[in-house]
């Protein structure tokens, strides 16, 4: 099945454009959404992702955050199959550099934040001149618990995320009054391949062999990346489909939440970052 056979079913439909489909949350999202009886496209990095998600009857073709020309030529496609509209953006896709912020190299974050941030903005302002032409639409953004609670060895992605709702906030103030809602889902442990997908971006950019903390990465870093997805989650973490019924929401409730915390251990988190002393919570992360 090709992309171009897929249109709009009728002219109410609403359209969903969705990044990072090839698997997890963005895949689950796609899937429910189609199932809700939108348009959805939605969107890999990889061509045979998307053929991939063309077999299971979804619109697909690339979009890669670390490629504007990938990116404009994607939401040209978009707008094009369906007639013009876009009533959701769900900004989804990203990646992890594990590694402490003295082993990063700096082009290491300049890379990490071309797919986690600067791709995302750019995708984001197309959406927003569209959207404010048919005066309503919502930018729902994929942060994480780690875009307000930083966690040891994570500190690539920590940054992204924080950059990430930071943005997402004041852009949430500029658009008040336009119909365009703009809303954070910020999930904790969610069972997808993000560790697996780090892997070789950990080791491409970490030396961690003639690291000062080379035990702690032998002891804790990489069993945790390599640790097998395969059993049963643990106590803290959720299937993508958690994800999903916030999208559901976020995408068709008349009044959505600003955030949505997914998890428990997201929950927790945002309390304890309200009631405690910075360093007592400090001394409770660096545990973790």
């Amino acid at each position: 099945m090709t992309t171009s056979t897929l249109k709009l079913d009728r002219p109410e439909q609403k359209v969903i454009l969705i990044t990072g489909c090839s698997s997890g949350i963005g895949l689950d999202a796609a899937l429910t959404m189609k199932a809700k009886g939108w348009l959805v496209i939605a969107t890999c990095r990889k061509e045979q992702d998307c053929k991939n998600l063309r077999k299971m009857g979804l619109i697909s073709f690339v979009l890669d955050y670390q490629n504007r020309d990938s990116i404009d030529k994607a939401f040209a496609s978009a707008l094009n199959h369906s007639g013009g509209r876009i009533d959701v953006l769900f900004n989804n896709g990203a990646y992890a550099i594990p590694g402490a912020v003295e082993d990063l190299p700096t082009d290491a974050l300049r890379q990490i934040f071309e797919a986690n941030f600067f791709g995302w903005h750019h995708l984001t302002r197309l959406a927003v001149k569209v959207m404010r032409e048919q005066k309503e639409g919502r930018i729902i953004q994929n942060s994480s618990v780690l875009g307000f609670a930083a966690l040891r060895f994570r500190g690539a992605y920590n940054s992204t995320k924080f950059a990430l709702e930071g943005l997402s906030d004041t852009l949430r103030l500029e658009l008040k009054g336009s119909g365009i809602h703009v809303i954070l889902i910020e999930p904790g442990p969610i069972r997808t391949r993000i560790r697996k997908n780090s892997q070789p971006h950990f080791e491409r950019w970490v030396d961690w062999q003639n690291s000062n903390l080379k035990r702690i990465y032998q002891q804790i870093v990489i069993p945790r990346l390599t640790a097998s997805d395969n059993g049963p989650p643990n106590l803290f973490e959720l299937t993508p489909a958690a994800v999903s019924a916030a999208v559901v929401e976020a995408c068709e409730s008349s009044k959505p939440n600003l955030r949505y915390r997914i998890t428990l251990l997201t929950k927790i988190a945002w309390l304890l970052k309200r009631l405690l002393p910075v360093k007592l919570l400090d001394q409770i992360l660096a545990r973790l």
